[in-house]
């Protein structure tokens, strides 16, 4: 337990949070960047066991932390870090077990000044928070058989979100007000009610989409709508959307905004990856409307989409198991780059992107 909470201590100095949105906010005011023709991987980690969904940014040390779902924690500090010596040094430590002494499966991660979160799907969920001294406390834990927790973000360094399936008639939302010391669950009287079949999908910690004070969560399975809070979660209202639903398998996977007004959502059903039609939405007015964008072409089932930064948004990469696709006009055509599959994506800045999925953590350089 000593040498754990070591590595922990060690983890948390180096990775100071500075928030993937933040970073895209910043490079705004740069100059346009050109459109990518093609893209260099260059895997950092490969492990056969290795499977990451919850892959966050850190730019104060230019880094990346993340959790894997045998509940390992892990770090690559890039080539941009002056710690690494023009290395790629990259960390995995022990990991966390439950009560019952099995591997956790951590699907969020989230991390807030000098504490981190990590929050594990399935029943019980259990949201861990890590100070700078390595001290490890379970912050909330829910005990229910639909428990099921897909996605975390943070407003600012007091009020943090998390979504997950419902267990009751809405969707479930926890909310800390106090820097993650405590987590609160929203009354199903405070939230929409959810239709029949509605989920989400914790397939890359991209459920929840944060500008400002505003929230977007996107919701999927046989109902996939938008769930939308002006007011950092206190009031909520729902939008329809025209992506393919229907099934438990169906729907949005993952949401980006590039700002208040203009967002996308990817999705589609990865029972059948390569179907595309209506697996890819727009919209123009801050997620009150959707379109449906270059229906039966383009990419099928993704499991991620993120705005390139400084792109007025219109540049786009969306990710799955099936490759890695870019659109140079906001979705409405695409250019597939890569056949090489992955689960979500960051971008460092608007050439450079971190990649992880199944077996390996790459660096994307788009050129």
């Amino acid at each position: 337990m000593k040498l754990f909470l070591q590595f922990i201590i060690a983890f948390m100095s180096l990775l100071i949070v500075f928030s993937c949105k933040s970073l895209k906010e910043e490079s705004r005011t740069e100059k346009e960047v050109e459109n990518f023709t093609s893209v260099e991987i260059e895997t950092l980690i490969e492990d056969s066991t290795l499977n990451v969904r919850a892959f966050e940014y850190f730019d104060t040390n230019k880094s990346f932390g993340f959790l894997t779902s045998t509940g390992n924690l892990g770090a690559i500090l890039t080539r941009d870090n002056e710690y690494d010596n023009n290395e790629i040094n990259k960390v995995v430590y022990p990991t966390f077990v439950d009560s019952t002494n099995s591997k956790l499966n951590f699907r969020s991660l989230a991390l807030v000044k000098n504490l981190g979160f990590a929050l594990s799907i399935g029943n019980p969920a259990l949201l861990y928070r890590i100070d700078s001294e390595g001290v490890i406390d379970l912050v909330y834990q829910e005990n229910h058989p639909k428990a099921f927790y897909d996605s975390m973000e943070f407003w600012n360094d007091q009020e943090g979100i998390a979504i997950g399936d419902p267990t009751d008639d809405c969707m479930s939302i926890i909310i800390t007000r106090d820097g993650g010391d405590t987590w609160t669950k929203l009354s199903c009287e405070d939230l929409p009610k959810a239709n029949e079949g509605e989920a989400a999908f914790a397939a890359s910690d991209t459920n929840i989409a944060i500008v400002g004070d505003k929230t977007w969560v996107a919701t999927g399975g046989k109902s996939s709508r938008i769930l939308f809070s002006a007011d950092k979660g206190k009031t909520w209202d729902v939008f329809d959307t025209p992506i393919i639903q229907g099934k438990e398998t169906t729907g949005m996977y993952s949401i980006d905004f590039y700002d208040e007004n203009h967002g996308f959502a990817i999705g589609g059903d990865y029972t059948d990856a390569d179907a595309n039609q209506k697996n890819k939405i727009v919209t123009n007015d801050g997620g009150k409307t959707w379109q449906v964008v270059a229906d039966g072409s383009g990419p099928g089932y993704r499991s991620c989409v993120q705005y390139v930064p400084n792109s007025n948004a219109q540049q786009l990469v969306a990710i799955g198991f099936k490759g890695i696709d870019y659109s140079a006009d906001a979705g409405q055509t695409w250019k597939h780059l890569s056949d090489e599959g992955y689960y979500t994506l960051r971008f460092l800045n608007d050439s450079t992107a971190y990649a992880a999925g199944n077996g390996r953590i790459s660096k994307l350089s788009f050129k």
